[in-house]
């Protein structure tokens, strides 16, 4: 895409940001904003914006990386860097991505709500899970919303340069979300082929992703390696509490990670000790014990580090937008943090190996 002068860029994303129906209030705010930014580019002797001169912006203007560290962030502060981090990618992708829309209607164009429709019912008609259901739904919508930015309004439109473009958006994006984003967008443009809607088959078009087999979790773990794991997690701040709590869950009771991202405060039943929730693959109710040490790494989170946003969903994000983790966020880049921390090899010794949930059951 075109580098735009900085007027302009913040021009055509005011206009995008009206087209997604923004609140006046929010777009007055990144207005404020804008000119702020503006003033430190021309400070400088440039008229167009970088990646690193936001960098220098929230650097200069709110000592940013010295409170990132320090996890002292405040409210506001995040907000600013959104606006940084979208102006960067608008510049790159001339869209505004999925994580800036939080609930907002992603698809306006009446014809693409009907073809997300038609193809919901046909991941139904497939019997795929409803987790599998949830995430091609959302995928799917996420690449038409990204054609209706650029002006594509029919599904038979749809060219090989403008998957292209979209794929680009992903760069970044760790590998397994990449793929399972790729694994959604192949199986919405097999539909739209097999249904006489586009009259090429367009899933030839979408790359195959290597797996980097030498970044993976191992699946199993040694006693020693995940007590090792939870020691080097900081719980004197409100993330580390946060990853504690999820990452004791996982050791302790095996929960998946779809249901440790869905887990609700209404699931937890402090009466009786125990956790009752509808698996996301099974679709069965599961009843877990509440142990002691589960527990109170649970209320530890819930009392002194939670955001305080009414969420019926235990676990959030502790940057904004302050919500739950996406079905799409995928934990394991938490449990890599930590166990580069506890100087963890990525595959665990041969000898007395264990399930990791049952590693740390005794």
């Amino acid at each position: 895409m075109e580098v735009l002068a900085f007027r302009e860029l913040t021009i055509q994303l005011e206009k995008e940001l009206y087209r997604l129906h923004y609140n006046e209030q929010t777009i007055t705010y990144y207005r404020s904003m804008w000119r702020r930014i503006a003033s430190l580019l021309e400070s400088e002797g440039t008229n167009h914006f970088s990646e690193e001169a936001g960098l220098r912006f929230l650097e200069r203007e709110y000592n940013y990386f010295e409170l990132e560290k320090a996890g002292n962030l405040t409210q506001s502060i995040i907000n600013v860097s959104r606006v940084v981090r979208m102006l960067g990618d608008y510049q790159l992708h001339g869209c505004i991505l999925r994580r800036y829309y939080k609930q907002k209607k992603l698809i306006q164009n009446a014809a693409y709500e009907e073809m997300l429709q038609r193809y919901s019912m046909h991941c139904e008609m497939k019997d795929y899970s409803k987790a599998t259901q949830h995430h091609y739904r959302k995928a799917s919508e996420k690449f038409l919303s990204f054609l209706e930015s650029k002006g594509i309004q029919d599904c038979a439109a749809i060219s090989v340069g403008n998957l292209n473009d979209y794929i680009t958006t992903l760069l970044g994006y760790s590998y397994k979300m990449v793929e399972q984003q790729l694994c959604a967008l192949r199986s919405f443009l097999r539909f739209l082929h097999n249904n006489q809607i586009h009259l090429l088959d367009l899933t030839e078009a979408i790359p195959s992703i290597n797996a980097r087999k030498q970044n993976r979790i191992p699946s199993v773990w040694s006693p020693e390696n995940v007590t090792k794991l939870l020691e080097a997690i900081d719980r004197g701040n409100p993330a580390g509490k946060r990853d504690y709590a999820m990452i004791l869950i996982v050791a302790r009771l095996g929960l998946r990670s779809i249901d440790l991202k869905r887990l609700k405060l209404e699931n937890l039943k402090w009466q009786e000790n125990r956790i009752t929730l509808m698996q996301s693959k099974t679709s069965r109710e599961l009843h877990l014990p509440l142990l002691s040490d589960v527990g109170w790494a649970i209320i530890d989170y819930l009392k002194y580090g939670r955001p305080k946003v009414d969420s019926p969903f235990v676990f959030l994000r502790h940057l904004a937008p302050l919500e739950p983790f996406a079905d799409e966020h995928h934990l394991h880049r938490i449990i890599e943090k930590y166990m580069k921390l506890a100087k963890i090899p990525n595959k665990p010794p041969e000898e007395k190996r264990y399930a990791f949930f049952t590693a740390y059951a005794g």
